[in-house]
């Protein structure tokens, strides 16, 4: 009975964490707030963290769920930060997108439903998966040390 109060905490501090509309539209910046909240997508090679070699967790820019790890993180040449899987089982959501003349595969963050980008089968192994990600839905915290 411990362990499933333990879980019910859990939950309840994680849809604690999760922002309203309000505070998101407060707290991101035009750009984040079109890419994250209405599925915009910044211009290729623009961002941020395109080409960032820095260790560390990328977090949901929204909400700060840790999506994907920098061990992860490879150049697709795409012109936007790539990975080959999320953080953990779980950390991002998919669901098909048939926006733009086009079925694809929109990635979006678990906790809060940020739009982060798409998926597509043609990444490197272990999962031949590239998760193409907009830097504007993420925040970088980097490795200590």
């Amino acid at each position: 009975m411990a362990d499933e109060k333990r879980g019910q905490s859990d939950s309840a501090a994680r849809e604690e964490s999760v922002p309203t509309e309000a505070e998101l539209r407060a707290k991101l910046s035009d750009d984040q707030y079109e890419v994250t909240r209405k599925a915009g997508t910044e211009r290729p090679f623009s961002g941020q963290y395109c080409d960032t070699k820095t260790a560390g967790v990328y977090r949901c820019v929204c909400c700060g769920n840790p999506l994907f790890s920098s061990q992860t993180k490879f150049d697709s040449g795409t012109g936007w930060p790539s990975y080959y899987e999320p953080i953990e089982a779980g950390a991002v959501n998919d669901r098909v997108d048939a926006s733009g003349g086009m079925v694809r595969t929109e990635a979006l963050c678990s906790r809060c439903d940020a739009h982060l980008g798409h998926v597509f089968p043609d990444g490197p192994e272990p999962t031949g998966q590239r998760y193409c990600i907009n830097s504007l839905a993420l925040d970088l915290e980097p490795d200590e040390g």
